[in-house]
């Protein structure tokens, strides 16, 4: 991993963009839409906690425990905790699973989320990849039975493991839905072009979205499988912990908590990026499709899941960071929307979806910092994550 501004772009930013691809030829960039319009001059970013930085940020999400504190995670291997008060000078390390993780590109600490229970039970989940050989890794941890701004660091449990045959797209994100089922993004495993087909094969849980059941656990599992999984049950030797598929790299998804629906920014390979709306056994399309194109040379788009919107790589970017319905009291004019931006060239957009197809995206502003990821505290307020300079940003009206 590179930390210095200068030449971020070469570790986290150009792995997770555009060329996707470890020997990947550099992308086509090609005009912009012409059917997105601008807002900015309604809105601005400015930096929600002037007094923190943090090193390589790629996840914010709070609790719902009324302590009304932020977590953000630092790939490397840390989370840190803080009070969500704007003056903030300190962030606690909460966490620190540096000599577990295997970080850098693609790879490190990249999903946190608390269970819907955690005010009493005091579980979260984390994705991670280690090494020897490299995998992904889904555990639950613990917090410290005598002090709430930190976690047991000994209380791991790993629920699941799937192997990583190559350093790049890991997906990373984790999230319980609004039915309390835990969900994790799964990338293809990596290379340009899904060489494996992992994303259409149900044998594999790459290039999918996953569901678990957390509370329960099904045979010698430390999960259990929801009975309305797509595959649960099946007797073809499909992975029963298969919500959809076709997926290229997921690296953010989300949940609109008052509608529950489930939107994700899935990174293109050398041309575009999509807006996806994920249904329970969905195929969008990977490798067949690159959003609504054909990639394969068998290109057969019977059952494929069209993207609700994509864009060409050019001047709006190459990589998206998909982030969230705005949720956000303060920001009432752009309530319902998708907020959602792209990596490298750090444009946010506010995409409108009429509940059959997206009819405007408007351009909000630019994070100047690789936009990483977007993240949510405990009473929806909406946050950006600037990859290159550690700040936390928040939308404001002008």
């Amino acid at each position: 991993m590179k930390k210095f501004l200068s030449i971020y772009f070469f570790g986290f930013a150009v792995i997770i963009a555009g060329c996707n691809s470890i020997n990947a030829e550099q992308s086509k960039h090609t005009p912009a839409a012409n059917d997105t319009s601008s807002i900015a001059d309604k809105y601005s970013l400015e930096v929600a906690f002037p007094n923190l930085k943090f090193d390589d940020p790629v996840e914010l999400t709070s609790p719902n425990d009324n302590t009304n504190r932020i977590f953000v995670i630092e790939q490397k291997g840390v989370i840190r905790v803080f009070s969500n008060k704007a003056d903030e000078k300190n962030a606690a390390v909460f966490l620190d699973i540096v000599s577990k993780v295997e970080s850098g590109g693609e790879k490190g600490l990249l999903g946190l989320t608390f269970h819907p229970d955690y005010k009493n039970n005091g579980y979260f989940y984390v994705n991670y990849t280690r090494g020897n050989p490299l995998e992904t890794v889904i555990a639950r941890y613990k917090v410290s039975s005598s002090n709430a701004g930190m976690a047991d660091p000994a209380s791991e449990k790993v629920l699941l493991r799937y192997a990583q045959p190559y350093p790049n797209h890991n997906g990373g994100k984790v999230a319980f839905g609004n039915d309390g089922f835990l969900y994790i993004a799964a990338g293809d495993g990596g290379a340009g072009g899904d060489p494996g087909n992992r994303a259409q094969n149900k044998k594999e849980l790459l290039g999918k979205i996953i569901r678990i059941d957390v509370n329960k656990t099904t045979g010698s599992e430390s999960y259990g499988i929801p009975a309305d999984n797509p595959f649960a049950g099946n007797k073809d030797g499909f992975r029963q912990e298969i919500y959809a598929f076709g997926m290229r790299n997921p690296w953010r998804f989300s949940f609109d908590r008052t509608t529950g629906m489930l939107w994700a920014g899935d990174v293109g390979q050398n041309k575009i990026e999509e807006v996806d709306i994920i249904e329970k056994g969905g195929n969008y399309g990977w490798r067949v499709m690159e959003a609504k194109e054909c990639f394969d040379s068998n290109c057969n788009k019977t059952g494929l899941v069209e993207p609700i919107w994509s864009y060409q790589h050019g001047s709006d970017g190459n990589s998206i960071t998909g982030g969230y319905v705005c949720r956000d009291k303060s920001l009432p004019d752009l309530a319902g929307k998708y907020i959602y931006g792209d990596f490298t060239s750090g444009k946010v957009w506010a995409l409108t979806y009429n509940g059959k197809k997206a009819v405007k995206n408007e351009l909000i502003s630019q994070v100047i910092s690789g936009l990483s990821s977007f993240g949510e505290d405990s009473k929806s307020n909406l946050y950006l994550l600037a990859y290159g300079n550690g700040k936390v940003y928040k939308i404001v009206g002008k």
